[in-house]
């Protein structure tokens, strides 16, 4: 196959993909809205992220109905499918399962919609990623073209990015988990491929989502005279995110199969809608969490959240490991939220007049970043999802870095104890 050839079918592919990709997140988006109508009689947005207008017992009963009805679909795949290959295992060459892939995708939607405390961010980039392996066998089934190993993965990893952006409005996001997460690699061809895959995704996302910001925040400039507080806050921050990172990838290994999610994973259910009957914004992905924090002035507020905090952290790894499949992004967005809050509302009792708001922005960069080991992504997906200014880049950098650094440490330090 000539250059001029090949560089015509990647364009054609990643206009096409970015389409069909569009269209996933947009059916996507769909079902999570009628999901949570059906089961919670509630329309999730910015302003109001958590169902707290329904009943308490209305709460519990969306979560243990909707954990028994997961189960099942669950169960059912592991036990009549060929196992679900992950995005990166797709990307190295193993072959994503439709079948199984597809019940994965939209029992996770449905889950999380019902009330399940884990991120939704995985199902849009497996259907991407799905896609863009159909598609790419479509190409050398109908046309005879065969891409190269090198373009086969990135059409993958990209697509699995738009996914993310299709749902999230977010295209510099989507391209960073593909180069810095999935490909590790960052060239002209793979960060053109990749963000316009993900614009076309975004842009047919946004027919259902609009352009509006994910999370509801304030407006004021960042100023320098935050970095003090930066620097206590980033350590914590990262230590926090490298534990919950090895919590999480324990849940993965250790996570629940066959008959074992025939019990484990309704209990899970009915502790989390226990809790949720007191405390509503445990419930989904972290959005109502994280809004929660970005708004929060009081010492009761504070001391709520943070407990809140700590059952979110421990209803979302457990529900991992009791045989659900999500994501772990904007349940490490709620976690450092808090966290900033926290040390935003302390820092406020010395220092009057600053923004408790904007520490919870850097604590859920940096958290994000440490706990996703991708700094790049967890900067710009902060920026897109708040839809924040260039007086951020700053003391997010900053609070991402030394976050990291602290992190990584903490990882160094205890991988010999939890790694097998």
């Amino acid at each position: 196959m000539n250059k001029q050839r090949e560089q015509g079918i990647i364009a054609i592919s990643t206009l096409g993909l970015g389409l069909l990709i569009g269209i996933g997140a947009l059916t996507l988006g769909s079902f999570l809205d009628l999901i949570e109508h059906v089961f919670l009689s509630f329309e999730e947005n910015a302003l109001y992220p958590a169902a707290i207008f329904i009943s308490p017992v209305h709460r519990l009963i969306s979560l243990v109905l909707g954990g028994g009805i997961a189960t099942i679909l669950w169960w059912y795949s592991s036990v009549h499918f060929k196992p679900v290959v992950g995005i990166s295992d797709g990307v190295a060459g193993k072959r994503m399962p439709i079948p199984a892939t597809l019940v994965d995708v939209f029992t996770q939607i449905f889950y999380v919609a019902t009330g399940a405390p884990v991120g939704r961010e995985v199902a849009p980039r497996q259907l991407g990623a799905l896609i863009a392996q159909t598609w790419i066998d479509g190409l050398k089934k109908f046309r005879h073209i065969q891409v190269s190993e090198d373009d086969r993965q990135l059409l993958i990893a990209s697509a699995a990015g738009a996914g993310f952006a299709g749902i999230y409005i977010a295209p510099i996001t989507g391209m960073l988990f593909c180069v810095e997460i999935l490909l590790k690699k960052v060239t002209k061809r793979t960060v053109v491929v990749s963000l316009t895959m993900s614009t076309v995704a975004m842009l047919m996302g946004s027919l259902l989502r609009g352009f509006g910001p994910y999370y509801l925040v304030g407006r004021t400039k960042f100023t320098v005279a935050s970095l003090p507080v930066v620097i206590i806050l980033a350590p914590l921050c990262g230590i926090t995110g490298a534990y919950f990172r090895q919590a999480f990838q324990w849940a993965g290994r250790t996570r629940a199969t066959k008959q074992r999610i025939l019990w484990q994973l309704p209990v899970i259910s009915l502790v989390t809608g226990l809790i949720a009957m007191y405390f509503p914004q445990i419930m989904g992905n972290g959005r109502a969490l994280a809004e929660a924090a970005f708004h929060s002035q009081t010492s009761a507020m504070t001391s709520l959240l943070l407990v809140g905090a700590v059952a979110k952290a421990f209803v979302t790894v457990f529900t991992l490991k009791s045989g659900a499949s999500g994501g772990t992004l904007t349940p490490s967005i709620s976690l450092g939220a808090v966290l900033g809050m926290l040390v935003g509302f302390i820092a406020s009792l010395f220092i009057p007049g600053i923004q408790i708001w904007q520490y919870a922005v850097i604590g859920a960069a940096s958290l994000l970043a440490t706990s996703q080991q991708a700094p790049l992504m967890a900067l710009f997906m902060v920026f897109e999802v708040c839809h924040l200014n260039y007086s951020a880049f700053l003391p997010l950098g900053v609070g991402i870095s030394l976050a990291l650094a602290t992190g990584n440490f903490v990882l160094k330090r205890t991988r010999p104890v939890t790694s097998k």
